[in-house]
């Protein structure tokens, strides 16, 4: 199902002839992102932290956990088989370092005196056994639970990510670069969201008709205040001639945004998960991705599955390409491979379906391995998107490679 067939059409863009079929490519699309300071994005953030503690102590740690924040409060809860040398002095020491980089230093959280609990146990045996290569039924390394993980490409942007999702995260991204060392530093608060909506016509996006915003600030500031601080950074974002008409831009829209962070709403992992990967554009599987190691098919699934669909993509195979993968605990193969076109594709889909396969082994290990997913590289991913990143030179974003486009192209022809 096209993004345009998901989307409800705009009345006033309807064709007079009546034709439904025409109607569907014009339509507005609506995609929201929330900042790192966001409750529930601290709580991804501190989630993944401790997964980097794990993974640079020992590669192969087995890792899920789940962080609850309050206000002065940190509770960490979990699963990990890990080194010793992982002691909950260290983590704590990591929790603290990592709510100062986000920038809370505030009157009921503050880095210093927050109170954190961390409650971490051993694997269950009997999850590790379906796991382990040599154990279980499969003695090949199995999946670690069963579940569905989908993937999206498309060509609305250079990252072949959907724009509306895109330029909500690339706005909160300059805002707390803006609030971290530029000229709003003391002025905004961590705690910040954003929602654009986005006109599309003929099935790409022209326009935005509305943006909002809302950032917690510092007391004494008035809303108007804030929307001309918020103003020349989705100005900076969007493309020219995008930028919505005056009363269709929201800055903090109920007039006051002091209290905000854990003070004002508690936070939990893995709450986020369509501003996590494509913004409401293309199917989600229901699992999330913070605080678990890469034997979690929730997370090395789906990141591959982004890799597949953005190679067929990036290959000239498609303009749009979802990709469905499914797995069951404890076994090493997909039980299916899905891909869709969208009507956009170049060759026949099965057949893509098949040269994927050849050029990267499905099996959790085999991602594992291909996008060399055993490193600690993932707090940093626990805001502003999954997807539609830049690799680093460390393996980070390893998923958004577009390495295997000319053997895809030799197997296709």
């Amino acid at each position: 199902m096209s993004l345009a067939e998901t989307a409800a059409p705009v009345k006033d863009m309807v064709h007079n002839d009546g034709d439904k079929a025409s109607s569907l490519k014009n339509y507005l699309f609506t995609s929201e992102s929330v900042s790192e300071g966001h409750p529930d994005k601290i709580c991804d953030r501190i989630s993944d932290t401790i997964l980097d503690l794990y993974l640079d102590a020992d590669p192969l740690s087995r890792v899920a956990a789940e962080t609850l924040v309050t206000t002065d409060t940190v509770v960490i809860a979990g699963e990990t088989r890990g080194p010793d040398s992982v002691t909950p002095e260290i983590i704590d020491q990591a929790v603290r370092e990592a709510i100062k980089d986000i920038g809370y230093e505030q009157e009921g959280f503050h880095h210093e005196t927050v109170n954190i609990d961390v409650k971490l146990h051993k694997q269950s045996v009997d999850i590790a056994q379906g796991v382990d290569e040599g154990t279980g039924v499969d003695t090949n390394e199995g999946a670690g639970d069963q579940g569905i993980m989908f993937g999206y490409a498309t060509r609305e942007t250079e990252c072949l990510m959907p724009a509306a999702i895109h330029y909500s995260h690339k706005i909160l991204q300059a805002l707390a670069k803006a609030r971290k060392t530029g000229d709003l530093k003391g002025k905004i608060e961590p705690d910040s969201k954003s929602q654009v909506t986005l006109e599309y016509r003929d099935d790409k996006p022209v326009r935005a008709t509305s943006v909002v915003v809302s950032t917690q600030h510092a007391e004494g500031l008035s809303q108007e205040d804030i929307k001309e601080m918020v103003r020349p950074i989705v100005q900076s974002i969007l493309p020219e001639g995008w930028m919505p008409p005056e009363d269709e831009f929201y800055v903090n829209p109920t007039g006051r945004f002091v209290i905000g962070g854990p003070v004002g709403d508690a936070g939990l992992t893995g709450r986020k998960i369509i501003v996590d990967t494509y913004g409401g554009s293309a199917p989600h599987g229901g699992g999330a991705f913070s605080g678990k190691d890469p034997t979690k098919v929730d997370r090395s699934a789906a990141y591959v599955a982004r890799y597949l669909a953005k190679n067929v993509v990036a290959a000239g195979y498609a303009s749009g390409c979802t990709v469905q993968l499914s797995y069951a605990i404890g076994v090493s193969k997909p039980l299916s491979v899905y891909l869709n076109t969208h009507g956009t594709g170049t060759a026949p889909e099965h057949v893509i379906v098949e040269a994927l396969q050849k050029l990267v082994d499905l099996s959790p290990r085999g991602i594992r391995e291909h996008l060399q997913l055993s490193c600690p590289i993932y707090a940093r991913t626990a805001a502003y998107g999954h997807f539609g990143r830049t690799p680093t030179e460390d393996g980070g974003f390893s998923w958004e490679k577009t390495d295997i486009v000319d053997d895809l192209r030799k197997l296709l022809g």
